[in-house]
């Protein structure tokens, strides 16, 4: 606590016991300031932005509650914990709905009080974290939905960032729904050409006898039902971007002509001998190996090499599941604001996070969005998504643990001893959860305590 030490109010009308605790407060880095009564809470609240509130419930005069919802209007962030010696379970309620974190009844060990305290400091840094973390990342790619905080998606915003100051063509790849047009987005908006077009064509939805005057345009009477000029889609994406979806189910002659595009910036509309010259950027994808494509002569080799300059894959979601809660919040909060009328915040449990976890996903990030969005409509008035919720299939899963992260040494490594360092990581991180609560840890480990104290002393030795 001393490295970041908090601004703690206490507010309590007892002297000697105020006093005492107050000085506890203060030898585990609180700075702590006092008031006896709620009057004198509400003056102090007015002069200073405390970060905690710690106040009795019953006070004469102002009282308790009044003084919580004061420091609430003023400071929607601060950190308040109630501690009464009259508790009863409908006053725990009403000051957990004003948005109290604790409710603690006197007689207490000072030791409660504490833990209360550093959790509820440790969950407003981890969601402040979380908030800078995610502002963070819209304000470089300027979109909300390419999301995550796993290496293998900070290092492909890394790669975003650098690739989107060039001109170069780009190749994404990747599974069905990992998100490639979100990504070719970013690369745009946060390129030189954000205040041009981006225009999107998927190569697999339009028929391949429209294809090429989707693509490049037509004059009047090219063919059947051509009534009118019409500009492609390159003409449209002029001094801008033109992302190319799915672009290894194109035809071998709109592959020549796409190459020639790529090469020279040239092209003619269907039906028309007049050169058009653009200034555009291309970026394509696929879910395709194009490299084996070209092995059986399905996708030319020269097309490839123009369009893999800059090489960019798209993990998979099994390949990122830590990113999966996040993912998953992002998509419920983007709900409810899109619910008529606005929905309030729906969380997700714990058991629920570790049921998606757990989950294959083959359809990816869209696939997750989607189970979001049916879980979300067919649980209405819940502030909080339990595995129960969720679609059968997911109910039952469990989240593994995964090794596909661990990097081999050239050397190799000792299995016993790496073992030993991962169980121990591990018993730390349920005990740093827990802020060393032996039980909790034991139940977030799904061991017995007696075990768990067995296994450290083993690991220690």
């Amino acid at each position: 606590m001393a490295d970041n030490p908090q601004h703690l109010l206490l507010v309590d009308d007892e002297a000697g016991f105020r006093g005492a605790i107050a000085e506890r407060l203060g030898e585990h880095g609180f700075h702590v300031e006092q008031a006896a009564t709620g009057e004198e809470a509400l003056h102090r609240l007015n002069d200073f932005a405390f970060d905690v509130l710690v106040t009795d419930l019953r006070l004469p005069g102002v009282d308790g509650r009044q003084v919580l919802d004061e420091a609430f209007s003023r400071y929607p962030e601060i950190i308040a914990i109630v501690i009464t010696g009259f508790g009863t379970v409908r006053e725990a309620v009403e000051v957990t709905q004003l948005g109290a974190e604790g409710f603690i009844t006197k007689p207490f060990q000072f030791e409660e009080l504490l833990q209360t305290l550093n959790i509820a400091v440790e969950k407003r840094r981890l969601r402040a974290e979380n908030e800078y973390l995610r502002a963070q990342l819209h304000d470089r790619f300027q979109i909300e939905n390419l999301v995550g905080r796993t290496p293998p998606m900070q290092q492909l915003f890394e790669l975003l960032r650098v690739v989107a100051a060039t001109t170069s063509t780009v190749l994404i790849t990747g599974e069905t729904g990992t998100g490639k047009e979100l990504a070719a987005r970013a690369l745009h908006d946060a390129s030189a050409r954000r205040q041009q077009r981006f225009v999107a064509m998927n190569c697999s939805a339009i028929p391949e006898t429209l294809l090429e005057a989707e693509l490049f345009g037509h004059v009047r009477g090219a063919f059947t039902g051509a009534v009118a000029n019409r500009q492609g889609r390159l003409e449209q994406a002029h001094r801008g971007t033109l992302f190319l979806d799915e672009v290894g189910t194109m035809s071998a002659a709109l592959q020549s002509k796409l190459l020639r595009v790529l090469q020279s910036r040239e092209f003619e509309r269907v039906g028309d001998s007049q050169t058009i010259r653009v200034d555009v950027r291309v970026i394509a994808a696929t879910n395709a190996d194009l490299k084996a494509m070209v092995d059986q002569g399905t996708f030319r080799e020269d097309l490839f090499y123009r369009l893999n300059v800059i090489p960019v894959r798209l993990p998979p979601l099994r390949e990122r599941r830590a990113d999966i809660p996040l993912l998953a919040q992002h998509f419920l909060d983007r709900l409810c604001k899109a619910s008529t009328p606005p929905r309030g915040r729906v969380t997700l449990a714990q058991d629920a996070q570790q049921a998606l976890m757990g989950a294959a996903w083959p359809g990816n990030v869209r696939q997750l969005e989607n189970i979001m969005e049916r879980t979300l409509a067919l649980s209405p008035g819940r502030s909080q998504i339990a595995a129960a919720d969720l679609p059968e299939e997911f109910r039952s899963v469990r989240a593994p643990i995964s090794a596909e992260s661990f990097e081999f040494p050239d050397a190799g490594v000792d299995l016993d001893s790496a073992v030993a360092d991962f169980e121990r990581t591990l018993i730390q991180r349920a005990l740093d959860r827990t802020s060393g609560n032996k039980r909790q840890a034991a139940d977030l480990l799904h061991v017995k305590r007696t075990t768990l104290i067995e296994r450290l002393k083993r690991l220690d030795k």
